[in-house]
């Protein structure tokens, strides 16, 4: 009994690989372009834990970082004690009610800290905070 109408015979089932492929590559591609490089001059600080600390949030532009070497950057750009309060002096001139955001390294020697800090006094730039972890 055998009629003459026979099952389609079906197809094997397969993973097209060549679309996943695809979005892997975009995926690698967009990683890159987002990626950000840091320049050989940024400096490695580990700041110091402080438990009581609020959120770390700054909207600033000036940024003052000193390692444990006591090297201090302006802004990213390394600068003498001289030149730093030149640099303040320059950015009191321009607004006085800037908020200056200190990023010390945990080993940082308390003396170029203090120095630091009284420099922004100095000059009139009191709302200076010092940055944590």
């Amino acid at each position: 009994m055998n009629s003459g109408l026979s099952r389609p015979r079906r197809k094997k089932p397969e993973m097209n690989l060549l679309p996943l492929i695809d979005v892997l590559v975009m995926l690698i591609f967009f990683s890159f372009v987002t990626m950000q490089f840091r320049s050989a001059s940024t400096l490695n600080i580990t700041l110091p834990k402080v438990e009581t600390a609020g959120k770390n949030e700054f909207k600033g532009s000036v940024t003052l970082s000193i390692n444990k070497e006591g090297v201090i950057t302006f802004n990213g750009t390394v600068v003498s004690d001289e030149q730093l309060m030149e640099q303040l002096r320059a950015v009191k001139n321009i607004d006085k009610d800037i908020p200056v955001l200190i990023k010390a390294d945990e080993d940082t020697p308390l003396k170029k800290l203090t120095f630091v800090w009284d420099a922004c006094r100095k000059v009139g730039l009191n709302k200076h905070s010092l940055q944590s972890r």
